[in-house]
């Protein structure tokens, strides 16, 4: 895609709602992880709003998206989801992609709502064990967690270089955009508020993990687990905990890359998700083809 970036806004139960729309075709949706924005899939929109109707969206309290009105929780974040389709007026199933905190997200809201799901991809997701970094458990200390989050350019270059294997793409302008995102008058009560919902200083609750991993393996839907190989957010082994506990589920091991391989190998993810998108058309469903093995990889497509 050529020319300026096409950001937007819309009204979502009365609350402003900022995202990007591109494209034509089947809908697709991009959910990023906690404290970040829709320019984590800044790459992937690009590479398939050619295809496809793509929507990036900041998630509620997040980038240029005002909080909710109720705590974000995770089921009220996955609701969030269907009122923003409603509102953007995405007719059929989508195609839901969750990085993280998005990819918990997204399974939410397949379980709740799994007819208007095409597929699931996760994206190094939240929800597979309860191994999680330092930085986010310390978050959920009361008195702590506030300070952690007081906006800095070192604790925006830090987080910056976490989330990436190579650090190269740890630039100037990526660093800027998350100090700015972290000056938001409602960011850090919105981060502390979801991370304490999720977990403690211990790790991820093993509550809500398992009821949600069960409602979902029920479902047979089309979903695709992806990691980074050097995920230092959550890590890799996650990726193997996924194939055992979504037996139906395909899964790809990015090399040499982070928690964020929609940036960090962004061709080969395009070509991975094309690919899964066209073959789950067929498959996962009654009276259509089986699926290949549980855990089968998923080779990428021809490049370019």
């Amino acid at each position: 895609m050529s020319g300026p970036l096409r950001f937007r806004h819309l009204t979502v139960d009365g609350r402003r709602v900022h995202h990007r729309v591109d494209g034509a075709g089947p809908p697709v949706v991009l959910l990023h992880g906690i404290g970040r924005t829709l320019r984590d899939f800044t790459e992937q929109h690009e590479l398939l709003a050619g295809r496809y109707r793509v929507h990036s969206v900041d998630l509620p309290g997040h980038g240029g998206s005002m909080p909710m009105a109720q705590p974000h929780t995770l089921p009220a974040l996955a609701r969030f989801v269907g009122r923003y389709l409603d509102a953007a007026g995405v007719d059929g199933p989508v195609h839901l992609v969750g990085n993280s905190l998005g990819g918990a997200i997204a399974m939410r809201f397949a379980v709740a709502e799994p007819t208007q799901v095409a597929s699931l991809t996760l994206v190094a997701s939240a929800g597979f064990g309860q191994e999680v970094t330092m930085a986010l458990r310390l978050l959920t200390l009361p008195g702590l967690g506030r300070l952690l989050l007081r906006p800095s350019r070192y604790a925006a270059r830090r987080t910056e270089r976490a989330l990436f294997h190579d650090p190269a793409l740890v630039t100037a302008e990526r660093v800027g955009h998350t100090l700015a995102v972290a000056y938001r008058p409602y960011a850090a009560r919105v981060v502390l508020e979801t991370a304490r919902g999720l977990g403690t200083v211990r790790g991820v609750h093993r509550r809500w993990r398992d009821e949600l991993l069960a409602e979902l393996t029920g479902l047979d839907l089309p979903t695709l687990v992806v990691w980074g190989d050097h995920d230092l957010i959550l890590p890799p082994s996650h990726l193997v905990a996924a194939g055992t506990l979504l037996p139906h589920a395909r899964t790809h091991l990015f090399a040499n890359c982070g928690h964020l391989p929609q940036v960090e190998c962004a061709e080969e993810f395009s070509e991975l998700l094309r690919e899964f998108w066209a073959t789950a058309a067929g498959s996962s469903r009654p009276g259509r083809p089986a699926a290949p093995p549980p855990g089968t990889p998923v080779p990428p497509g021809p490049a370019g």
